[in-house]
C-alpha cells in the first residue's frame, strides 16, 4: 500500500512540475501607444482595441530601439506579459 501511495504522490508531482513551465506565448499585434524607459513598460493597443501592458525583460530581442516605434505598428510576442520579442510591423 505504501508503495502505491509512493508513486501515485510521484506522479502527482511530476505532472505538476511539467506544467509550471507552460510556454504559452501570446501575440499581440498593434500600435505602441507608450514606453515607460525607467520601469521598462509598454502598452501596446490591439486590433480589438483592448490595450495591454507589457514588460519588458534583459533577454527580449528588439528592445533596444523601442522608443523609435512609440506609435508605429508592432508584433510583441509575451509569455506571461514579459515580452520575449518586439518587432515593427
Amino acid at each position: 500500500m505504501k508503495k502505491l501511495l509512493s508513486l501515485v504522490l510521484a506522479l502527482s508531482l511530476g505532472t505538476i512540475a511539467a506544467q509550471a513551465g507552460c510556454g504559452k506565448v501570446e501575440t499581440t499585434e498593434g500600435t505602441l501607444k507608450s514606453f515607460d524607459k525607467e520601469t521598462k513598460t509598454l502598452v501596446v493597443e490591439g486590433k480589438d482595441a483592448k490595450a495591454v501592458k507589457i514588460t519588458l525583460t534583459p533577454t527580449t530581442k528588439g528592445a533596444e530601439n523601442i522608443a523609435a516605434l512609440v506609435g508605429k505598428g508592432v508584433k510583441v510576442d509575451a509569455e506571461h506579459s514579459k515580452a520575449t520579442l518586439v518587432a515593427s510591423k
